[in-house]
C-alpha cells in the first residue's frame, strides 16, 4: 500500500509542477506580449504619420496637379467672368485657397520689353475673394502682383531663349509655368508649340510687328491654417496640427507626451503637422490590441490547463480502479477461500478412517451442499452480469401475479432470517404484468439481501410498496438500515465499489447494486436510492408496465 501511495504522489507532483511551469509561461508570454504590443504601436506612431500627412495634404496635390492645370484648357482665352467661375469652383472644393488674382496677359513685339524685342504686358488684374460674388479689378503697381508677374514673365522669357525650335519643348516645360513660393502659387498657361515658335521669332526681331498673344495667369494665395486635417490613425495620435517650421512646444516631459512632425510640400513648406498624444492614450490601444493577443494566450493555457486536469483525473481514475480491482481480488478470494475451506474440511473428515455417525454424515453432507451453493452463486452473478454488459442474453417475458411473486419472496426471505421483519402493500390496479421473472428475481434477492446485511441487528426490517405511476410500475425497497452517506450516493452502483463500514468488512465483491442497476436498465427500466445516515433507505426500481 506504501508503494501504491507514494506512486500517487509521484504522479500528482508532476501535475503541480506542470501546472506551475504553464502558469509562468503564461506569465511570461503576457509580458512578451504587452512589450512587443507597446513597442508595436511606438513604431507606428513614428511611421503611420506619412498616411496622416498624404491624407491631409491630398486636396493640395490635387489642386497643383489637376485644377491648376484646368487654366491651359482656355489657351489664354479667360476673361473676368470665365475667371469668376473658375475661382468659384476652386474655392468651393479647395477651401484653404483665401484669394485668387487672375492676369490677363498679352505677348508681342510692343509695349513694355522684358527681354531682347519680346514684349510681355499684364492688360488687366483682377482678385477674386472665397464668399464674395463679386470681383475688383487690382493694380499691377501693387507689389505683391508686381513681383508675381515680373517673375512669370521672366521665367517665359528665359524659356523661350533657350528654347529650340527644331526639338520642340523640352522636359522643364511644365516646371517653367510653375512659380511655388510660400502661401501661394503662380500658373502661366503653357502655350502651344505653334506659339512658341511665335515668341521665340519675336524674340529674335523676326516676327511681325503687329503680332500678339494672350497668355493667362493666375496666382493662389493659400492659407495652411485651412486644411482639413484627416486623422486615419485616431487610436495612435490624440492630437493633429498645423504649426509652422520653427515650432518647438518648450517645457513637454517626453516621458509622458510622445510627438512628432512631417513638413508640409510646396506652397506649405514654411509649415509642418505636428503630432502628439499622451501615453494615456497610447496605452489604451497597447490595451486594445493587447487584449485578444492576451485572449489567445489565455485560451491556449485553459487548454493546457484542462489537459492537466484530464491527466490528474485519469491518474485519479486508474488509482481508484486499481484500489476497486485490488479489493475485489481481496474480496473474491474470500470469498472463493472460504467455502473451499469448509469443503476441504468437510471432505477429509468424510473420507478419514474413523467411522461417521449417519448425523455426522448428514451433516457434513448439509455443509458441502451449502458451500458449493454459495460459490455457484458467486460464480453465476459473475457470469451473469458479463453477459448483461455484454447483451449476450435475451429477455423472456411472462405473465406475472405480482402479490404472488411478492409474498414468495418474502416468505422465503422470513424462513431464511425468522427475525427479519418483512411487510408489503400494494396498488389495487396492480394485479399483474408482464417481465422477465428470473432478472426481476434478481433484483429482488440482491436488494432484500441487502437491506438485512445492513440493517441493525435488532432494526432488521424491511417493506416494499408497489405502485402505478403512469405506464410504469414502482417497487420501493425501504428499510431502516444503517443508512448511506450523501457523498457516496453516487458511487454505490459502480461495479467493485465497496461502502466501508462495519457491516462490509467481509463477504462483499461490490457488485449487487452494480448487477441491480444493470438488470433495471436491461429490462428498460432504472432504479434510483434516496438515504439518510442512520435513518434507512429506499431503492425504487422503475419498470415498464405491460399487462
Amino acid at each position: 500500500m506504501r508503494g501504491q501511495n507514494a506512486v500517487f504522489r509521484k504522479n500528482f507532483s508532476l501535475i503541480v509542477a506542470f501546472l506551475v511551469l504553464t502558469s509562468v509561461t503564461l506569465i511570461i508570454g503576457l509580458v512578451v506580449a504587452y512589450q512587443l504590443t507597446s513597442k508595436n504601436i511606438e513604431s507606428e506612431f513614428v511611421s503611420k504619420k506619412t498616411n496622416v500627412a498624404d491624407q491631409t495634404i491630398g486636396p493640395y496635390i490635387d489642386l497643383y496637379k489637376n485644377k491648376i492645370f484646368e487654366i491651359n484648357l482656355y489657351s489664354g482665352l479667360l476673361d473676368s467672368a470665365s475667371a469668376a467661375y473658375y475661382a468659384d469652383s476652386v474655392f468651393h472644393n479647395y477651401p484653404f485657397v483665401n484669394k485668387l488674382v487672375f492676369f490677363q496677359i498679352v505677348v508681342s513685339s510692343r509695349g513694355r520689353y522684358m527681354g531682347n524685342n519680346l514684349k510681355v504686358v499684364a492688360r488687366s488684374v483682377f482678385e477674386y475673394h472665397p464668399h464674395k460674388k463679386t470681383f475688383k479689378e487690382s493694380r499691377l503697381d501693387d507689389e505683391a502682383n508686381a513681383n508675381d508677374f515680373r517673375q512669370m514673365a521672366e521665367r517665359l522669357t528665359s524659356y523661350i531663349a533657350r528654347y529650340d525650335t527644331l526639338r520642340g519643348p523640352g522636359p522643364d516645360l511644365q516646371a517653367t509655368f510653375y512659380n511655388t513660393r510660400p502661401g501661394k502659387v503662380s500658373f502661366l498657361n503653357i502655350p502651344s508649340n505653334a506659339d512658341l515658335k511665335a515668341y521665340h521669332d519675336l524674340l529674335k526681331g523676326a516676327g511681325s510687328s503687329e503680332a500678339f498673344y494672350k497668355q493667362n495667369m493666375m496666382t493662389f494665395y493659400l492659407d495652411p491654417y485651412k486644411i482639413k486635417i484627416k486623422n486615419v490613425h485616431p487610436e495612435l495620435y490624440s492630437s493633429v496640427t498645423i504649426r509652422q517650421v520653427s515650432y518647438d512646444p518648450p517645457d513637454i516631459d517626453r516621458t509622458k507626451i510622445l510627438t512628432d512632425e512631417v513638413p508640409l510640400p510646396g506652397a506649405f513648406s514654411d509649415y509642418k503637422l505636428y503630432f502628439s498624444s499622451p501615453r494615456e492614450h497610447l496605452n489604451n490601444e497597447i490595451y486594445h490590441r493587447f487584449l485578444p493577443v492576451g485572449g489567445v494566450l489565455l485560451v491556449i493555457y485553459s487548454i493546457f490547463i484542462l489537459i492537466g486536469w484530464l491527466i490528474y483525473r485519469n491518474l485519479s481514475v486508474n488509482m481508484k480502479l486499481f484500489k476497486l480491482q485490488y479489493d475485489f481480488i481481496n474480496n473474491f478470494t474470500h470469498e472463493f477461500k472460504t467455502p473451499v475451506s469448509v469443503i476441504k474440511i468437510a471432505g477429509s473428515n468424510l473420507k478419514g478412517d474413523s467411522d461417521l455417525t449417519d448425523r455426522q454424515r448428514k451433516h457434513y453432507g448439509k455443509i458441502l451442499d451449502e458451500e458449493a451453493d454459495k460459490l455457484n452463486e458467486l460464480m453465476n452473478k459473475l457470469l451473469s452480469f458479463t453477459q448483461l454488459e455484454n447483451k449476450s442474453i435475451t429477455i423472456k417475458k411472462d405473465k406475472v401475479k405480482i402479490e404472488a411473486f411478492v409474498k414468495g419472496y418474502i416468505d422465503t426471505f422470513k424462513i431464511k432470517y425468522p427475525q427479519f421483519k418483512l411487510d408489503y402493500a400494494i396498488d389495487a390496479g396492480a394485479k399483474y404484468f408482464y417481465t422477465d421473472t428470473v432478472l426481476l428475481g434478481s433484483v429482488f434477492q440482491n436488494l432484500i439481501e441487502n437491506a438485512y446485511k445492513y440493517s441493525h441487528p435488532d432494526m432488521k426490517e424491511l417493506f416494499i410498496n408497489i405502485t402505478l405511476e403512469r405506464r410504469n410500475i414502482v417497487f420501493s425497497f425501504i428499510d431502516k438500515g444503517i443508512g448511506i452517506p450523501k457523498n457516496e450516493l453516487n458511487n454505490i452502483f459502480r461495479k467493485f465499489y465497496r461502502l466501508e463500514n462495519q457491516y462490509n468488512q467481509n463477504g462483499s465483491v461490490g457488485l449487487g447494486l452494480a448487477f441491480c442497476k444493470e438488470l433495471a436498465n436491461f429490462m428498460n427500466g432504472d432504479i434510483t436510492v434516496k438515504s439518510r445516515v442512520g435513518i434507512g433507505s429506499e431503492f425504487v426500481v422503475t419498470l415498464p408496465y405491460e399487462n
